[in-house]
């Protein structure tokens, strides 16, 4: 991110150099012939095309991780748990492991989108700039 802030602000220091306004001709020298008035676009409407805003994907396309199942306290204890206990725990295990790669692909989905979102990002950041050198 900072390498493109660097960026834009290295490609803006030419266009202040533009806005510095020129030395007067000396006073000997002939005036310049003119030329014709030239049609200046209406305020507020911008010189080139405009430029298009990425749309963020939305916060509510983001996958929720599936929560880990609760581990039972006698897992830890001295004696282990029951068998029935072992056996639900290790069921629960087993769905999670089903949700979880479920949950895979979703999320690298959802992560293009997003990167996806800052590649646009950068291209409308190139293209303010662009269009403020114009």
């Amino acid at each position: 991110m900072r390498g493109t802030f660097l960026l834009i602000a290295g490609l803006l220091a030419p266009v202040a150099a533009l806005a510095a306004p020129t030395a007067a001709p000396p006073a000997g020298a002939k005036p310049a012939a003119k030329t014709a008035p030239t049609a200046s676009p209406p305020a507020g409407a911008p010189a080139v095309a405009a430029c298009a805003p990425p749309e963020p994907p939305p916060a509510a396309a983001r996958p929720a991780k599936p929560a880990l199942p609760e581990k039972p306290a006698c897992l830890d204890a001295k004696g282990g748990c029951p068998g029935w206990e072992a056996y639900s725990y290790n069921d629960a295990i087993k769905a999670y492991n089903l949700q979880a790669q479920a949950f895979r692909p979703i999320a690298e989905a959802y992560l293009q989108k997003l990167n996806a979102y800052v590649k646009a990002s950068a291209d409308y950041a190139q293209c303010e700039v662009k269009a403020m050198q114009n």
